[in-house]
């Protein structure tokens, strides 16, 4: 055989391997864990990945390019530029707004960018990490996104951005932010490593902002692994959040290309000489965060099952919803945003104050029967060992901050959630409610 016919047996191995060592295994209520979420893939992601470590090309390549097209035309925007991680593409994103390229709209040190406090550490660590200063607002009970009011009494001569996530796939208010954003000329970043699917006005989420982030960790929407992705409709801010990607260099040419640009060898840089190497001249100060082509090549297959992804998420909330409804008395269900049609990323709840129980009471009994719950992530970040001495400011005592940190949790619908589990669930509330 020659290479290509052994490539295509190797790809039938890998089909036969995958049905036999990915069975579905029957699901024993009690016993059998009740993930709060997981990756969910089939034969196609594991020959795609086979196949590009067949290429033996170790950083971006054709699957890249394949993925990065994909999330473009999903979202309809113009550049994708992909990350090892989420984290890291809210580092690229923010950094991006930090260059010199943006004239006197780049962010500078001790400018102000309004963010939350309930959320996870990767928005708000950015815009410390470069010298900015953030100012916390509260967020809503129920649908746990900023507080509109709070934002508005949050602008100063200093403020000059706004980074939120959508909270576990709830869409912010976009109608209100944008409105703000574009009254006093701010930056609008989105983290949408939660949300992706979700639309507000009909509209996806992560195509508002100037910027937006996505993330695909196994617990995301869809899974590269390891990974994550700016997204951007501007043409500067693209090529700036490259730069900051790849090294910081002012090339733009991909890998194992050269002079793309016809201009390699016969520009002036900085205090360099006439002519220096323009794939080694360096316009920021940046990273290496690009992602692997065999990353690229699990997302390149993942986006296939985007659609079918997002309905099983909305169907098994509403399965979730209609089975917890029976206890509001108690708990706190989530509520999606005004306009909004949510691609949730999990189930969110609070219990509330006059209850006879604790958060922590209901929460180790649910891990007590098998069924995974998380917290909402770091509940008040400002009461976090690494962020109690971080400059910033707050417009509020952020009490419902305390409240989320407090009594807030949340459990799984993610498209392995299976309707029998999903009754085990229900029944495990009804029956932690009866002892009580």
């Amino acid at each position: 055989m020659n290479k290509d016919q052994i490539r295509g047996k190797i790809r039938e191995l890998v089909v036969e391997y995958y049905k036999e060592a990915f069975k579905p295994a029957d699901f024993i209520p009690g016993e059998t864990l009740v993930n709060y979420a997981g990756r969910m893939f089939d034969e196609k992601e594991l020959t795609n990945l086979v196949d590009s470590s067949l290429d033996f090309w170790l950083t971006s390549g054709r699957f890249s390019q394949d993925f990065e097209m994909a999330l473009s035309d999903y979202l309809d925007v113009s550049d994708v530029i992909l990350t090892n991680s989420g984290s890291s593409a809210n580092l690229v994103a923010m950094s991006t707004l930090t260059s010199e390229k943006l004239g006197d709209k780049a962010l500078k040190p001790g400018d102000e960018v309004i963010t939350v406090a309930a959320g996870f550490p990767a928005t708000v660590a950015p815009i410390i990490q470069n010298g900015l200063i953030p100012v916390f607002v509260d967020v809503e009970i129920g649908t746990y996104n900023v507080i509109i009011d709070e934002v508005r009494k949050a602008l100063s001569d200093k403020t000059r951005a706004i980074f939120i996530a959508h909270t576990l796939g709830n869409p912010i208010d976009l109608g209100a932010i944008t409105k703000i954003v574009e009254e006093n000329d701010l930056w609008l970043i989105e983290d949408n490593c939660d949300a992706l699917g979700s639309t507000y006005d009909g509209q996806l989420t992560g195509t508002f902002g100037h910027l937006a982030t996505l993330s695909f960790y196994p617990a995301h929407h869809i899974t590269t692994g390891e990974g994550g992705a700016v997204v951007t409709n501007d043409e500067l801010l693209a090529k700036i959040a490259r730069s900051f990607r790849d090294w910081g260099r002012d090339c733009y040419c991909a890998g194992g290309e050269n002079d793309t640009c016809g201009k390699r060898f016969t520009q002036k840089y900085g205090e360099l000489p006439l002519g220096y190497d323009h794939k080694y001249v360096y316009s920021h100060i940046g990273y290496n965060l690009k992602m692997t082509d065999m990353q690229a090549a699990i997302g390149a297959s993942q986006m296939d099952k985007i659609d079918s992804f997002t309905a099983k998420r909305k169907s098994n909330f509403k399965f979730l919803y209609e089975g917890l409804k029976q206890f509001e008395d108690k708990l706190i269900l989530p509520r999606a945003t005004e306009n909004s049609d949510p691609s949730w990323f999990v189930f969110i709840l609070s219990v509330k104050d006059d209850a006879v129980f604790t958060r922590d009471d209901l929460t180790k009994y649910l891990n007590g029967c098998r069924i995974e719950t998380r917290n909402l992530f770091c509940g008040n970040i400002l009461r976090q060992p690494a962020y109690l001495n971080i400059k910033h400011r707050t417009v509020s005592d952020l009490e419902n901050t305390d409240f989320a940190m407090n009594n807030t949790f949340f459990i799984g619908l993610y498209p392995g959630m299976t309707e029998e589990k999903m009754i085990y669930i229900i029944e495990s509330f009804k029956k932690f409610f009866e002892e009580k």
